[in-house]
Protein backbone atom coordinates (compact mmCIF):
# COMPACT_ATOMS: atom_id res chain seq x y z
CA UNK A 1 0.00 0.00 0.00
CA UNK A 2 2.82 2.54 1.02
CA UNK A 3 4.40 1.87 -2.92
CA UNK A 4 1.15 2.04 -4.32
CA UNK A 5 0.20 5.43 -2.15
CA UNK A 6 3.63 6.45 -3.72
CA UNK A 7 3.04 6.00 -6.99
CA UNK A 8 -0.34 8.03 -7.11
CA UNK A 9 1.19 10.81 -5.61
CA UNK A 10 4.31 10.45 -7.67
CA UNK A 11 2.32 10.74 -11.11
CA UNK A 12 -0.20 13.40 -10.08
CA UNK A 13 2.80 15.77 -9.02
CA UNK A 14 4.86 14.98 -11.92
CA UNK A 15 1.81 15.94 -14.68
CA UNK A 16 1.82 19.23 -12.58
CA UNK A 17 5.39 20.06 -12.15
CA UNK A 18 5.62 19.53 -15.99
CA UNK A 19 2.94 21.91 -17.01
CA UNK A 20 4.45 24.48 -14.32
CA UNK A 21 7.68 24.35 -15.86
CA UNK A 22 6.47 24.49 -19.19
CA UNK A 23 4.59 27.56 -18.27
CA UNK A 24 7.19 29.34 -16.17
CA UNK A 25 10.45 28.37 -17.84
CA UNK A 26 11.56 28.11 -14.19
CA UNK A 27 14.87 25.35 -14.19
CA UNK A 28 13.83 24.56 -10.73
CA UNK A 29 10.75 23.28 -11.71
CA UNK A 30 12.79 21.55 -14.66
CA UNK A 31 14.50 19.57 -11.94
CA UNK A 32 11.57 18.63 -9.80
CA UNK A 33 9.33 18.00 -13.22
CA UNK A 34 12.11 15.33 -13.64
CA UNK A 35 12.65 14.38 -10.15
CA UNK A 36 8.97 13.58 -10.22
CA UNK A 37 8.89 11.25 -13.13
CA UNK A 38 11.93 9.53 -12.12
CA UNK A 39 9.94 8.88 -8.84
CA UNK A 40 7.33 7.85 -10.64
CA UNK A 41 9.18 5.22 -12.63
CA UNK A 42 10.76 3.87 -10.07
CA UNK A 43 7.66 2.99 -7.62
CA UNK A 44 6.89 0.70 -10.81
CA UNK A 45 9.97 -1.36 -9.96
CA UNK A 46 9.27 -1.25 -6.55
CA UNK A 47 6.21 -2.85 -6.78
CA UNK A 48 8.02 -5.30 -9.44
CA UNK A 49 10.23 -5.78 -6.12
CA UNK A 50 7.43 -6.60 -3.90
CA UNK A 51 5.63 -9.28 -6.35
CA UNK A 52 8.68 -11.25 -7.13
CA UNK A 53 10.61 -11.20 -3.82
CA UNK A 54 7.09 -12.79 -2.37
CA UNK A 55 7.27 -15.96 -4.45
CA UNK A 56 7.31 -19.43 -2.70
CA UNK A 57 10.80 -21.06 -2.75
CA UNK A 58 10.86 -23.76 -5.07
CA UNK A 59 13.74 -26.29 -6.35
CA UNK A 60 15.73 -23.92 -8.30
CA UNK A 61 15.69 -21.50 -5.49
CA UNK A 62 15.50 -23.19 -2.52
CA UNK A 63 16.10 -20.24 -0.49
CA UNK A 64 13.50 -18.17 -2.01
CA UNK A 65 13.30 -15.20 -3.95
CA UNK A 66 13.68 -12.34 -1.57
CA UNK A 67 16.87 -10.89 -3.38
CA UNK A 68 14.63 -10.05 -6.00
CA UNK A 69 13.67 -7.49 -3.97
CA UNK A 70 17.27 -5.44 -4.05
CA UNK A 71 18.07 -6.10 -7.46
CA UNK A 72 14.75 -3.50 -8.52
CA UNK A 73 15.49 -1.59 -5.48
CA UNK A 74 19.08 -1.18 -7.11
CA UNK A 75 17.20 -0.52 -10.71
CA UNK A 76 14.93 2.07 -9.46
CA UNK A 77 18.20 3.56 -7.57
CA UNK A 78 20.19 3.94 -10.63
CA UNK A 79 16.97 5.48 -12.02
CA UNK A 80 17.05 8.14 -9.64
CA UNK A 81 20.82 9.21 -10.11
CA UNK A 82 20.10 9.00 -14.21
CA UNK A 83 16.98 10.47 -14.69
CA UNK A 84 16.79 12.92 -11.39
CA UNK A 85 19.79 13.98 -10.14
CA UNK A 86 22.22 14.01 -13.65
CA UNK A 87 19.34 15.78 -15.56
CA UNK A 88 18.81 18.10 -12.99
CA UNK A 89 22.36 19.10 -12.63
CA UNK A 90 22.78 18.86 -16.07
CA UNK A 91 20.18 21.56 -17.01
CA UNK A 92 20.88 23.59 -14.19
CA UNK A 93 24.59 23.70 -15.10
CA UNK A 94 23.14 24.72 -18.99
CA UNK A 95 20.67 27.46 -17.26
CA UNK A 96 23.75 29.15 -15.32
CA UNK A 97 25.09 29.79 -18.80
CA UNK A 98 22.19 31.44 -20.30
CA UNK A 99 19.61 32.32 -17.29
CA UNK A 100 16.48 32.86 -18.21
CA UNK A 101 13.66 34.82 -15.69
CA UNK A 102 10.42 32.86 -14.75
CA UNK A 103 7.61 33.26 -15.73
CA UNK A 104 4.33 33.54 -14.03
CA UNK A 105 6.30 32.58 -10.26
CA UNK A 106 2.48 32.68 -9.02
CA UNK A 107 1.35 29.01 -10.68
CA UNK A 108 4.84 27.82 -10.08
CA UNK A 109 4.38 28.28 -6.24
CA UNK A 110 1.24 26.93 -6.43
CA UNK A 111 1.85 23.95 -8.10
CA UNK A 112 4.72 23.02 -5.47
CA UNK A 113 2.05 23.93 -2.35
CA UNK A 114 -0.42 21.48 -4.26
CA UNK A 115 2.75 19.01 -4.53
CA UNK A 116 3.98 19.34 -0.77
CA UNK A 117 0.49 18.06 0.22
CA UNK A 118 0.82 14.99 -2.23
CA UNK A 119 4.24 14.48 -1.37
CA UNK A 120 3.35 14.37 2.15
CA UNK A 121 0.30 12.32 2.49
CA UNK A 122 2.84 9.81 0.90
CA UNK A 123 5.77 10.23 3.22
CA UNK A 124 3.37 10.52 6.30
CA UNK A 125 2.10 6.55 5.40
CA UNK A 126 5.97 5.54 4.90
CA UNK A 127 6.80 7.52 8.46
CA UNK A 128 3.94 5.75 10.15
CA UNK A 129 5.12 2.07 8.98
CA UNK A 130 8.73 3.16 9.50
CA UNK A 131 8.04 4.15 13.14
CA UNK A 132 5.77 1.16 13.50
CA UNK A 133 8.31 -0.96 12.43
CA UNK A 134 11.21 0.25 14.81
CA UNK A 135 9.44 0.50 17.59
CA UNK A 136 8.84 -3.02 17.66
CA UNK A 137 12.88 -3.48 17.13
CA UNK A 138 13.80 -0.44 19.29
CA UNK A 139 15.71 1.78 17.10
CA UNK A 140 15.05 4.81 16.22
CA UNK A 141 13.48 5.84 12.65
CA UNK A 142 16.14 7.04 11.03
CA UNK A 143 18.31 4.07 11.88
CA UNK A 144 15.67 1.61 11.42
CA UNK A 145 15.44 2.79 7.29
CA UNK A 146 18.88 3.01 6.89
CA UNK A 147 19.88 -0.36 7.64
CA UNK A 148 16.40 -2.31 7.35
CA UNK A 149 16.45 -5.12 4.68
CA UNK A 150 13.11 -4.16 3.69
CA UNK A 151 14.29 -1.96 -0.01
CA UNK A 152 10.85 -1.05 -0.74
CA UNK A 153 9.86 0.66 2.17
CA UNK A 154 13.34 2.77 2.48
CA UNK A 155 13.09 3.55 -1.06
CA UNK A 156 9.80 5.18 -0.63
CA UNK A 157 10.78 6.93 2.63
CA UNK A 158 13.95 8.80 1.37
CA UNK A 159 12.68 10.03 -2.11
CA UNK A 160 9.80 10.97 -0.36
CA UNK A 161 11.87 12.84 2.06
CA UNK A 162 13.83 14.57 -0.85
CA UNK A 163 10.64 15.29 -2.63
CA UNK A 164 9.83 17.42 0.24
CA UNK A 165 13.13 18.83 0.59
CA UNK A 166 13.43 19.67 -3.08
CA UNK A 167 10.26 21.33 -3.24
CA UNK A 168 11.58 23.60 -0.73
CA UNK A 169 14.85 24.16 -2.65
CA UNK A 170 12.33 24.97 -5.54
CA UNK A 171 10.63 27.58 -3.73
CA UNK A 172 13.11 29.14 -2.21
CA UNK A 173 15.22 29.51 -5.16
CA UNK A 174 11.97 31.25 -7.62
CA UNK A 175 11.83 33.40 -4.32
CA UNK A 176 15.32 34.80 -4.31
CA UNK A 177 15.40 35.43 -8.06
CA UNK A 178 12.05 37.10 -7.52
CA UNK A 179 13.62 38.86 -5.08
CA UNK A 180 16.92 39.66 -6.91
CA UNK A 181 16.16 39.76 -10.38
CA UNK A 182 18.67 37.26 -10.97
CA UNK A 183 17.63 34.01 -12.55
CA UNK A 184 20.90 32.11 -11.88
CA UNK A 185 19.61 31.58 -8.23
CA UNK A 186 17.05 29.42 -10.30
CA UNK A 187 19.40 27.58 -11.99
CA UNK A 188 21.49 26.90 -8.48
CA UNK A 189 18.27 25.68 -7.34
CA UNK A 190 18.34 23.00 -9.84
CA UNK A 191 21.72 21.67 -9.37
CA UNK A 192 20.98 22.07 -5.57
CA UNK A 193 17.92 19.44 -6.63
CA UNK A 194 20.27 16.99 -8.57
CA UNK A 195 22.73 16.98 -6.07
CA UNK A 196 19.49 15.79 -3.09
CA UNK A 197 19.20 13.23 -5.73
CA UNK A 198 22.24 12.05 -6.23
CA UNK A 199 23.27 11.80 -2.51
CA UNK A 200 19.38 9.55 -2.26
CA UNK A 201 19.99 7.34 -4.90
CA UNK A 202 23.75 6.60 -3.39
CA UNK A 203 22.26 5.85 -0.56
CA UNK A 204 20.04 4.01 -2.01
CA UNK A 205 22.73 1.66 -4.25
CA UNK A 206 25.11 0.99 -1.55
CA UNK A 207 22.30 -0.51 0.61
CA UNK A 208 21.20 -2.88 -2.00
CA UNK A 209 24.43 -3.79 -2.91
CA UNK A 210 25.26 -4.69 0.58
CA UNK A 211 22.13 -6.75 1.15
CA UNK A 212 22.80 -8.86 -2.78
CA UNK A 213 26.69 -9.43 -1.30
CA UNK A 214 25.28 -11.44 1.76
CA UNK A 215 24.63 -8.66 4.66
CA UNK A 216 24.63 -10.08 7.77
CA UNK A 217 22.37 -9.12 11.12
CA UNK A 218 23.23 -6.48 13.15
CA UNK A 219 24.94 -7.52 16.57
CA UNK A 220 21.47 -6.84 18.20
CA UNK A 221 19.33 -9.13 15.72
CA UNK A 222 21.88 -11.81 16.71
CA UNK A 223 21.93 -11.61 20.31
CA UNK A 224 18.21 -12.01 20.54
CA UNK A 225 18.43 -15.03 18.16
CA UNK A 226 20.80 -16.50 20.38
CA UNK A 227 18.74 -16.17 23.01
CA UNK A 228 16.09 -17.39 21.30
CA UNK A 229 18.03 -20.72 20.92
CA UNK A 230 18.94 -21.12 24.16
CA UNK A 231 15.23 -20.82 25.81
CA UNK A 232 14.37 -23.72 23.73
CA UNK A 233 14.26 -26.75 26.24
CA UNK A 234 16.01 -28.87 23.40
CA UNK A 235 19.34 -26.91 23.31
CA UNK A 236 21.83 -26.79 26.10
CA UNK A 237 24.74 -24.86 23.94
CA UNK A 238 25.38 -22.72 20.76
CA UNK A 239 28.90 -23.00 19.28
CA UNK A 240 27.94 -21.80 15.56
CA UNK A 241 25.77 -19.21 14.78
CA UNK A 242 25.13 -17.46 10.97
CA UNK A 243 22.73 -15.17 10.43
CA UNK A 244 22.14 -14.15 6.59
CA UNK A 245 19.40 -11.76 4.95
CA UNK A 246 17.79 -13.86 2.06
CA UNK A 247 15.31 -10.99 1.71
CA UNK A 248 13.39 -7.89 3.31
CA UNK A 249 13.23 -9.09 6.91
CA UNK A 250 13.44 -12.81 6.05
CA UNK A 251 16.71 -14.79 7.70
CA UNK A 252 18.96 -17.64 6.13
CA UNK A 253 20.01 -19.00 9.83
CA UNK A 254 22.85 -22.10 10.24
CA UNK A 255 23.78 -22.78 13.83
CA UNK A 256 25.63 -25.70 15.89
CA UNK A 257 23.92 -26.32 18.75
CA UNK A 258 24.55 -29.05 21.45
CA UNK A 259 21.18 -30.71 22.59
CA UNK A 260 20.09 -31.22 25.86
CA UNK A 261 19.94 -35.22 26.70
CA UNK A 262 22.25 -37.76 25.31
CA UNK A 263 19.93 -39.26 22.69
CA UNK A 264 20.25 -42.18 20.05
CA UNK A 265 21.42 -40.33 16.70
CA UNK A 266 18.29 -41.42 15.02
CA UNK A 267 16.47 -39.28 17.52
CA UNK A 268 18.67 -36.80 17.57
CA UNK A 269 18.34 -36.57 13.77
CA UNK A 270 14.61 -36.31 14.32
CA UNK A 271 15.26 -33.66 17.27
CA UNK A 272 17.03 -31.60 14.95
CA UNK A 273 14.43 -31.55 11.97
CA UNK A 274 11.39 -30.75 14.90
CA UNK A 275 13.44 -27.99 15.83
CA UNK A 276 14.73 -26.42 12.93
CA UNK A 277 10.56 -26.72 11.51
CA UNK A 278 9.82 -24.83 14.34
CA UNK A 279 12.27 -21.59 14.39
CA UNK A 280 11.32 -21.65 10.69
CA UNK A 281 7.61 -20.81 11.79
CA UNK A 282 9.25 -17.34 13.20
CA UNK A 283 8.16 -14.80 10.74
CA UNK A 284 11.82 -13.68 10.38
CA UNK A 285 12.89 -16.97 9.38
CA UNK A 286 12.98 -18.46 6.05
CA UNK A 287 15.27 -21.19 6.77
CA UNK A 288 17.04 -22.96 9.47
CA UNK A 289 19.73 -25.55 9.16
CA UNK A 290 21.15 -26.67 12.82
CA UNK A 291 23.86 -29.13 13.12
CA UNK A 292 25.68 -30.93 16.15
CA UNK A 293 28.36 -29.17 18.71
CA UNK A 294 31.10 -30.83 19.10
CA UNK A 295 31.81 -31.28 22.63
CA UNK A 296 35.51 -29.12 23.06
CA UNK A 297 34.10 -26.17 20.88
CA UNK A 298 33.83 -23.07 22.69
CA UNK A 299 29.61 -22.08 23.82
CA UNK A 300 29.28 -18.52 22.20
CA UNK A 301 28.57 -15.48 24.89
CA UNK A 302 25.21 -13.59 23.87
CA UNK A 303 25.21 -10.31 25.91
CA UNK A 304 22.15 -10.31 28.42
CA UNK A 305 18.83 -9.57 27.28
CA UNK A 306 17.22 -6.30 27.61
Amino acid sequence: MTVIIAFVANVLVAVAKSVAAFLTGSASMVAEAAHSWADAGNEIFLLIADRRSSKEKDDRHPLGYGREAWVWSLFAAVGIFTAGAVVSVMHGVSELTNPEPVESPAIAYIVLAVSFVLEGISFTQALRQSRASARKRELSTVRFVLTSSNATLRAVFLEDFAALTGLVIAAVSIFTHQVTGDAIYDAIGSILIGVLLGIVALILINQSRRFLVGANSTPALRNAVGHALLNSPDIERVTYLHLEFIGPERLYLVAAVDLAGDAAESTVAERLRRIERSIEEHDGIETAILSLSVNDEASLEFAPAE
